[in-house]
């Protein structure tokens, strides 16, 4: 039998609503993908409904210049959230007690986000570590409160949406948690209409008004559902995007397939565009750069085509070139197939014997870590002739 929310589930039509949505933003923004409106749309909706997840994903617009259009995004996201908040220059202190208030969870709205977590901004691991606790359910942020000796420690709820602009890059813990928009300036013949905020802000509302109502009616069918997920996404990108997908499993019509190709296309292209930590960084460069089709090459030989990769870090390491030093305390994290650290051998080469590194050493992490190698047209270089080990 049908229950009443349902029944009201299915007077609204949610794909059409949907679909306006996406048509307010085509009208202000223009993102590289066409994925990038379909996640942007479900995240709108999503922030209705937060308590139906485990889990919030954080919307991040990102861009490598100014001028790309990632502050408009966010005017317009904010004019379709709930009780939006935003939080420029907002202490990781008010940030708690606005989560947490009375006045209702708020969607928090971060623009310029970089110069928080950007080259030259200072310590915000509070921050950060409020962003990262806000991203799951039930989640605290600890905090001591009062005067002087007569503190107590109090539990901050940090659970809320969070939509950031910046340039740049974020800390990985948070980037891990995003999905991830990578906008940039618009070509001559991208045009969009000019955001007026006295003007538009109003039509944005009304369409917020409506998602709030549709959301409600949808509840029963999102509240503790675990959606289909493509099966190649796993792990914390399918803990990101299932709260998306249920939004478009309940709005219906070519939302859940809009909804599973754009999920993989953005986090495949995540993939891409990021290799993690600096230590996975190190390995895959390792793997694709300096180590293809060579079972072992000296320590000075591997530092200096690391040092020639014109995009990479390693030679400009604090304003030094990458090491052997540094090389080996990097490398010594990971482990090998029989679980030693990874560590510089002897090689022998023409009579002499120089510390290197052996590609079967790095085998195992390189399948652990390391996104897939890219495909290439070029044959790998024949392997060297096995040699003894002193």
């Amino acid at each position: 039998m049908t229950s009443p929310q349902q029944q009201t589930a299915t007077t609204v039509d949610g794909a059409a609503l949907l679909d306006e949505v996406e048509r307010f933003h085509r009208r202000f923004n223009v993102f590289p993908l066409d994925a990038a409106y379909v996640a942007v749309v479900l995240w709108d909706a999503h922030a209705h409904l937060l308590d139906c997840f485990d889990s919030t994903p954080r919307l991040a617009f990102l861009s490598p210049e100014p001028g790309s259009g990632k502050s408009r995004a966010l005017e317009i996201v904010e004019t379709l959230v709930p009780q939006p908040m935003a939080a420029v220059n907002a202490s990781p202190a008010a940030l708690f007690r606005a989560v947490s208030g009375a006045e209702g969870r708020p969607t928090i709205l971060f623009d310029e986000i970089d110069t928080v977590f950007g080259p030259k901004a200072g310590d915000n691991e509070e921050l950060r570590g409020f962003l990262n606790a806000g991203h799951r359910r039930g989640q605290l942020t600890y905090r001591c409160v009062g005067d002087g000796g007569n503190q107590s420690v109090q539990g901050f709820p940090s659970y809320c949406g969070v939509a950031v602009a910046g340039l740049g890059s974020l800390p990985d813990t948070i980037l891990t948690r995003s999905v991830i928009i990578r906008m940039r300036r618009r070509a001559r013949n991208e045009h969009v209409e000019p955001f007026r905020h006295r003007l538009h802000a109003a039509e944005g509302h009304v369409l917020r008004d409506r998602l709030a109502k549709w959301a409600e009616s949808v509840r029963p069918m999102v509240e503790g559902v675990f959606p289909l997920m493509p099966e190649e996404v796993t792990d914390r990108p399918a803990d990101v995007w299932e709260p998306l997908i249920a939004i478009a499993d309940a709005a219906g019509g070519q939302w859940p397939e809009r909804a599973r190709a754009a999920c993989v296309e953005l986090v495949n292209a995540a993939k891409v565009d990021d290799k993690g930590s600096i230590g996975i960084r190190l390995l895959t460069d390792l793997r694709d750069h300096v180590l293809s089709g060579i079972d072992r090459l000296p320590t000075v030989a591997v530092l200096e085509r690391l040092h020639s990769l014109d995009e990479a870090p390693w030679a400009d390491m604090g304003g030094r070139p990458m090491d052997a030093r540094g090389l080996a305390k990097m490398l010594r994290e990971y482990m090998t197939s029989d679980n030693r650290p990874i560590a510089a051998r002897n090689i022998k080469a023409s009579g002499s014997v120089m510390k290197g590194y052996y590609s079967a050493d790095l085998a195992d992490a390189w399948q652990r870590y390391c996104p897939p190698p890219p495909e290439s047209p070029l044959l790998p270089l024949p392997p060297l002739p096995s040699r003894s080990e002193p």
